[in-house]
């Protein structure tokens, strides 16, 4: 069982001045409590947790539900982790993996969640997750390992079930930080990278596995204290694409990544955002932050999904969050930021994610359950999973005889005063605790009374039953042909909203944080009703709000109906200095006049770096710069030419039919001034004079009417 230590936040970084926009819509979540429907041999689906019933492992339920209070959370799916070769028929402690697919199919479930974790030379960086095979040893992982899973899966008695594959917890993160060079370098890391058995048996495992028509692969990917810097994040992309392209796999052997496995960053730091600043200071010069661009697990996966799909993987793939164990709730979870005396003051005062240090990774002290498994919680989120079972120990706290190949780490040891990997901190790591995968009744109950959202009675929520007011002021904010965006205003509560849930036609279709969501794979010229409900952390459910209604787009493109259409000219020849400076102007062709206030202009440019911060101008408006507003958006998904989006709004006015609004002269710069290059960037056009611009797209009350998204 992976320890998950995370050295590399605990490297610390040469100070970074790109400030990080949050991408993406907020999260929620969606329990998984559809009813199952049988895979397609044919094809595999886009995201195998939607409709899903996953199994629930009984070794694992019926150690949960001995400990008081556990039969609250016993019947919640985990992973199956298949650590060891032994594992494969199973030991005298556990079921083998035959085993667990018959049982799945006796629930009734067609879900079923493994990890796949026995590289030679395991875990480099971690003496408690050392497994079983040697650094050179890579015959025996695919002949004796990946060979006889893939044996079972292949076999036709369990076609009907999805098998969803962690693909290799730690190895290719270990590749990226701890192979030389930085003060959590271990020569076994080294030798791995040297060796380069990481990356041919995770691409071997890709290969074997992905050629199952019900499999899919999700890679671990780390987490954000681990590989969320500027100076990790690409090379990550790159260390992940050149393994899935390796011992015959490709990038469609990829369904997606998942990050968080087995560690305790937040899912969502609701009071602390990386893009604040105390008086003039950013917080990424926090201690804590250390010069991130990320400080939740959310934003960094949806960083890190558009630097994958930048590097040449799918559009389309997934990402998984482990929220087993990053819960943080009981008396000590924060409501409020911080002080604002100084950056700390603030960070550590608000951040509900309370380790020590961000390296910290053995059993921690405070730890409590976090989101229970959902499914589609957010843009680019495959699915929350408990992917670390809970209770399951990280590693021994002293030294311990075994035959599992599992060594002492120190990191594991509550007295240990810590290493260059957790900034020579305390551990913060409870005691008493058995080997890396044995059961931890005490480490179970913390994170059963910490748990955030509570469980039943514990960890708050108290008798509170009073439900949240309804949401009000849902509107539609944008349309195209398989999708529809939704915004509205925050519903409030006597204690919190913790999220609000979507309902389209009357049947809930994902559940969210913030006060957006976008509705996806709709049919074209369709119309769609929604309505929002609010709840909060004892799960009251408010009424829901008032309904409105959405038509998606023709398939191929926006229509003109409202005779509205963009023009642009370019104010600047460069294609690669530090700013964008687009001219615009809107021409009302149609017979009538037009709303402004209801009218969006978006030019499509791509920003060189997935977590960069932006700053916008009106230098000059025929109509008014007080009348413009600008803003640049982050895209949830990279497409081609274009990851963000300059959107124009208006305050206020009506453009009459034959008018223009005459020159708009607009600028936009990264907070951190670095250079652009608009070569490949979907507007950007060379013309200097205005002309009818298709690829500056306009949109009234949130449809197309003009252009073509890239």
């Amino acid at each position: 069982m992976s320890s998950r230590r995370r050295d590399a936040a605990t490297i610390r970084r040469c100070p970074r001045r790109t400030a990080l926009l949050a991408a993406g819509a907020l999260l929620g979540a969606l329990p998984l409590t559809a009813l199952p429907q049988t895979a397609s041999a044919a094809a595999k689906l886009d995201n195998p947790y939607v409709g899903a019933k996953p199994y629930v492992n009984p070794d694992w339920s019926a150690k949960a539900a001995a400990e008081p209070g556990g039969s609250a959370v016993s019947g919640q799916p985990t992973f199956v982790w298949l650590d060891r070769i032994a594992a494969i028929n199973g030991t005298s402690q556990a079921r083998g993996l035959k085993a667990h697919l018959d049982a799945a199919k006796a629930q009734g479930a067609n879900l079923v969640q493994l990890v796949i974790y026995d590289l030679p030379g395991r875990d480099c960086a971690a003496l408690a997750s050392n497994g079983e095979l040697g650094a050179d040893e890579l015959s025996r992982y695919q002949t004796e390992y990946i060979d006889p899973i893939a044996a079972v899966l292949a076999d036709p008695a369990y076609a009907s079930l999805r098998v969803v594959n962690l693909i290799e917890p730690d190895s290719l993160p270990n590749l990226v930080t701890n192979a030389g060079g930085t003060a959590g370098s271990t020569p076994q890391c080294a030798t791995m990278k040297a060796n380069g058995n990481y990356e041919k048996g995770v691409g071997y495992a890709l290969h074997k596995l992905g050629a199952l028509p019900n499999a899919y692969n999700y890679v671990d990917a780390g987490h954000h204290g681990w590989l969320g810097w500027d100076s990790n994040l690409v090379p990550s992309a790159q260390e992940f694409k050149k393994a899935a392209t390796t011992g015959g796999a490709t990038v469609s052997d990829v369904t997606g990544f998942i990050v968080n496995t087995a560690n305790y960053s937040a899912t969502r730091e609701p009071n602390v955002k990386i893009t604040d600043t105390v008086n003039g200071t950013t917080v990424r010069q926090s201690k804590w932050i250390d010069w991130n661009q990320y400080d939740d697990e959310t934003t960094y996966a949806q960083g890190l999904r558009s630097a994958l799909v930048a590097q040449g993987f799918d559009s389309g793939i997934g990402m998984l969050i482990d929220t087993s164990r990053n819960g943080w709730g009981g008396s000590a979870r924060p409501t409020a930021p911080g002080p604002t005396t100084s950056v700390d003051a603030y960070v550590d005062g608000g951040r509900i994610d309370r380790r020590i240090h961000a390296g910290n990774w053995c059993n921690q002290s405070g730890a409590g359950l976090g989101e229970r498994p959902a499914t589609a919680p957010d843009t680019g989120i495959d699915a929350y999973v408990w992917a670390k079972p809970p209770g399951e120990s990280d590693g021994a706290s002293k030294p311990l005889d075994n035959d599992e190949g599992k060594g002492f780490d120190r990191m594991c040891d509550p007295t240990y005063a810590g290493n260059g990997r957790n900034g020579n901190n305390p551990t913060g790591a409870l005691p008493d605790s058995p080997l890396a995968g044995h059961w931890f009744s005490a480490g179970f109950r913390q994170l059963l009374a910490n748990a955030y959202p509570p469980v039943g009675g514990s960890g708050g929520g108290g008798g509170d039953t009073q439900a949240p007011t309804a949401p009000t002021g849902l509107a539609v904010s944008g349309t195209a042909a398989d999708s529809v965006s939704l915004t509205w205003r925050a519903a409030t509560d006597d204690t919190g909203v913790t999220g609000y849930d979507v309902y389209r036609g009357g049947t809930r279709t994902g559940s969210v944080t913030g006060t957006s969501y976008t509705d996806t794979g709709l049919s074209a010229a369709t119309t769609y009703t929604y309505t929002v409900k609010a709840k909060d952390a004892a799960g009251n459910v408010s009424a829901a709000s008032a309904a409105v209604s959405a038509t998606t787009r023709t398939a191929g493109g926006g229509g003109g109906a409202t005779g509205l259409k963009a023009q642009y000219k370019t104010t600047a020849a460069s294609l690669t200095d530090n700013q964008i400076r687009p001219g615009v102007q809107l021409v009302n062709a149609g017979s009538g006049a037009v709303d402004l206030s209801k009218v969006t202009v978006r030019y499509w440019f791509t920003g060189e770096s997935a977590s960069a911060g932006y700053q916008t101008w009106c230098d000059y408006a025929q109509i008014g710069c007080s009348a413009v507003r600008t803003a640049v958006t982050a895209l949830p998904a990279a497409r081609t030419g274009a990851d963000h989006t300059l959107d124009v709004t208006f305050t206020s006015g009506s453009l009459a039919a034959g008018a223009s609004t005459g020159d708009l002269q607009l600028r936009l710069a990264k907070s951190d001034w670095s250079s652009f290059d608009e070569a490949d960037d979907h507007s950007r056009g060379s013309g200097t004079s205005y002309a009818d611009a298709p690829k500056v797209t306009v949109y009234v009350a949130g449809t197309l009417v003009w252009g073509t998204e890239p």
